[in-house]
């Protein structure tokens, strides 16, 4: 049976370099990352990004608690990430990785096109991403385009 996959594209007045940078650097993700469950600022994403490198989805909070775990795939700054994305318990079984592409494209004058591709999902997994990625990117848009995160008042119902 086929895992089902989630596609997000979203447009973005920014630069591919700063989008780039608001995806890898730990200054930045930690404004615009909410964790939906608190609507708090709380996960950064940590690696030196070169493929084969770990990377780690983790909490800004005091216990650095790692949510998400996995292996740089594919890095071509600004333009493409690639990530295998595990729950850390199942960081050992490769069958149940997912993988998360970021595609950054320039799209007109002043504007950038992101897509966002999470493949080989479970169904739980889908569930939560499906709710959890719009939030995300739209915190990410609102962010560059502002300087502001969205409110910290966002739920996800």
């Amino acid at each position: 049976m086929e895992k089902p996959s989630f596609v997000y594209v979203t447009y973005i007045a920014s630069t591919q370099e700063k989008v780039w940078r608001a995806l890898i650097d730990t200054e930045v993700t930690h404004q615009y990352w909410l964790d939906p469950l608190s609507s708090k600022p709380a996960h950064i994403n940590v690696s030196d990004w070169e493929p084969g490198s770990e990377w780690r989805h983790q909490r800004v909070d005091d216990e650095g608690t790692i949510d998400i775990i996995g292996k740089v795939v594919e890095s071509i700054p600004p333009r493409r990430l690639v990530l295998s994305w595990a729950r850390p318990n199942e960081v050992e079984e490769e069958s149940k990785h997912s993988r998360v592409t970021f595609d950054i494209e320039p799209y007109g004058n002043g504007l950038v096109r992101l897509v966002v591709t999470h493949e080989d999902l479970d169904h739980q997994m889908h569930a939560g991403i499906s709710k959890g990625w719009p939030m995300i990117l739209s915190n990410l848009k609102t962010f560059l385009e502002s300087g502001r995160a969205l409110s910290e008042q966002i739920s996800v119902t």
